[in-house]
């Protein structure tokens, strides 16, 4: 079978998710180039290994020579403290988007989160149209991914697909997650309509399941024509069975961002 690439990039092969997307990526091309800054063992036959600090603008460089696209998953993807972020996220993704541009690598797919929008209202119904409203250090960094992104779509007509990604996990087990949940089969199917779609320009999606309760209205996006095919309802079953309403004060109840807003941010000096 013919594959859209001949070789792809993937940074973040040693996080949760890219541990479970690796055996998924050789439907998108010949050779998969997978990369982080912790070594995750040897290469599979279609596989290249390369180890890279994005914080250094050479070695980026180097990682990025000789492929088609970017699945572009690497950094901190979590709440933490400044340093770390700025280092993996800022300057990260200022390394990779320089390399792209030189290197005339036509398009990103750009993993970037729900918590750019973490500030808003679980009562609120959001499109990609709205304000970012983060909720932390971790989803600043991401809405300066977000907006680098679109400058070198502006400037410089290199074409990303930003996926503001839910909660990918294997199985939900709260409200939230029920809300907010992304099968790894879904995201699959969304990063290779992000791939392969034509003309995507700069594009923001959200990546979520068929669920109930939506947060997030994706029209903006529809042209990609994802077609989610998982549901969180199989997991409403793992819900408590009694009622338990949260402290009055907490806010992780009033905002989409969760217990992220527990977590951060986390500032020193």
């Amino acid at each position: 079978m013919t594959k859209p690439f001949k070789r792809i990039l993937f940074t973040g092969a040693a996080g949760n998710l890219g541990r479970r997307l690796r055996e998924r990526l050789h439907e998108f091309a010949d050779i998969v180039r997978l990369s982080d800054v912790a070594d995750f063992g040897p290469a599979a036959p279609h596989e290249e290994i390369v180890l890279c600090d994005l914080g250094d603008r050479d070695a980026v460089m180097r990682m990025c020579e000789g492929v088609d696209a970017i699945l572009h998953f690497g950094g901190i993807s979590t709440e933490e403290e400044w340093a770390p972020i700025m280092q993996a996220n800022i300057l990260g993704m200022v390394n990779l988007y320089e390399a792209v541009h030189k290197l005339g690598i036509r398009r990103v797919v750009f993993a970037s989160t729900n918590h750019t929008m973490g500030m808003y209202k679980t009562t609120d119904l959001v499109d990609a149209t709205m304000p970012p409203r983060a909720d932390g250090y971790y989803g600043v960094s991401k809405v300066f991914g977000e907006t680098l992104s679109r400058y070198y779509w502006d400037r410089f007509g290199v074409e990303t697909v930003c996926i503001r990604i839910g909660y990918c996990w294997p199985e939900a087990t709260n409200y939230r997650q029920l809300v907010t949940w992304l099968s790894l089969d879904d995201l699959v199917q969304l990063l290779h309509r992000s791939l392969t779609t034509p003309r995507v320009g700069h594009t923001i999606t959200f990546g979520i399941s068929d669920n109930e309760g939506r947060w997030w209205d994706d029209r903006h996006a529809a042209f990609l024509r994802y077609k989610p095919k998982d549901s969180s309802e199989q997991f409403a079953d793992k819900l408590p069975a009694e009622v338990q309403y949260p402290p009055a004060d907490d806010i992780a109840t009033f905002y989409q961002g969760g217990v992220f807003l527990h977590n951060g941010p986390k500032y020193r000096p």
